[in-house]
């Protein structure tokens, strides 16, 4: 019996059309030996695949001016496939992953995760992928957070330290020294993540181990929604966490509704944390008619509506696709407005709770 390709990453990218310059979100699944994409999450059957073998990668992609965090995925056939990713580190994983991919084909390998297991005599009872769920537990877990170094704020990350204290107070250690054994592991594994230079220098061999038990070496969860972001004096970080739920953008904008598909104007609130949009009856109230959850959310531009006639709306709509998969239409009055809005929730999407 033929075995299945190994699904090495999927999420949602967006990606531009073979005919149009047109992009839309798709969910994107990484195979052994290609990548699938569909136009939802829940569908069955792919729109279309590019198989990996002869491929090439190229990232950074600067074939499109106003568009950032895109690759090129170039097909034995020569035929280019472009994917947009929602920020740089995301970008980053997807094109280590492929380039991976694409080297075991061509060494006629089967794709594995970096292992250290044996190289450090990792006991064959430890379970790392139960630990890691362990860890990112809401209640028990280690605890995320925003920290500042360099005039730069990581968000949704942890410290060393914190890791090594956490493997510690849940048993899963007898002293400091087995946890830098146990957190290389998961490191290498690519269940950690290193955040900024003093980590990643480690991480690179630069050390004299890959990770570090320190208060200012920073890690986060690959899926976690970890953003880093430069600030210009030391006075940015205190307005930042002074004037948390700051209103970052607000406005009426046309939203489609989920059971009838009809157009209804409503005010939008954007808060910078926590990570939602509220929207309200632009007639007055103050209570909000419904909220979207950006963390983890896609938003896009589209040029055209499933389910809905083309007299139903003009142009300048959005899309924005939660964590859970449920999508939203939004219509702005002008291009300009709709660009604002799309960065606006991005940046949310990433820094927000």
């Amino acid at each position: 019996m033929e075995r299945e390709p190994m699904r090495i990453r999927e999420g949602y990218l967006v990606k531009k059309g073979s005919m149009f310059n047109t992009w839309k979100p798709m969910w994107v699944v990484l195979l052994e030996d290609g990548i699938e994409f569909y136009k939802r999450k829940a569908d069955n059957s792919p729109k279309g695949m590019v198989p990996l073998k002869g491929s090439t990668i190229n990232s950074p992609c600067q074939d499109f001016g106003k568009r950032t965090f895109v690759f090129k995925l170039t097909a034995a056939k020569q035929q280019d496939h472009f994917f947009q990713a929602a920020y740089l580190e995301e970008r980053d994983a997807w094109v280590r992953d492929i380039k991976k991919a694409i080297q075991c084909i061509d060494g006629g390998q089967r794709f594995a995760r970096k292992s250290t297991r044996k190289s450090i005599r990792l006991p064959e009872t430890i379970n790392l992928s139960a630990l890691y769920l362990s860890m990112k537990d809401p209640e028990k877990g280690i605890k995320e957070l925003k920290l500042e170094k360099d005039k730069k704020v990581f968000n949704h990350c942890f410290t060393g330290t914190s890791v090594i204290d956490w493997l510690v107070s849940s048993n899963s250690i007898r002293n400091r020294k087995e946890g830098l054994m146990l957190a290389s592991s998961l490191l290498s594994e690519g269940y950690l993540q290193p955040a900024g230079d003093t980590s990643k220098a480690a991480a690179e061999g630069l050390s004299d181990t890959p990770f570090l038990d320190l208060s200012d070496a920073y890690y986060y969860f690959p899926d976690s929604g970890f953003y880093c972001e430069g600030n210009s004096s030391d006075d940015d970080v205190v307005l930042k966490e002074e004037f948390r739920g700051l209103v970052v953008k607000q406005g009426c904008l046309l939203k489609q509704g989920h059971r009838r598909k009809n157009w209804k104007v409503r005010k939008f609130v954007l808060r910078e944390d926590p990570a939602y949009l509220h929207y309200y009856d632009p007639a007055g109230g103050e209570d909000p008619l419904g909220a979207i959850h950006l963390r983890g959310c896609v938003v896009t531009a589209v040029e055209d509506m499933p389910d809905s006639k083309k007299c139903d709306v003009e142009n300048n709509l959005f899309e924005i696709i939660t964590a859970n998969d449920v999508h939203y239409y939004l219509q702005a009055a002008s291009s300009t407005e709709r660009t604002e809005w799309i960065k606006a929730i991005q940046a949310v999407s990433r820094t927000g709770k």
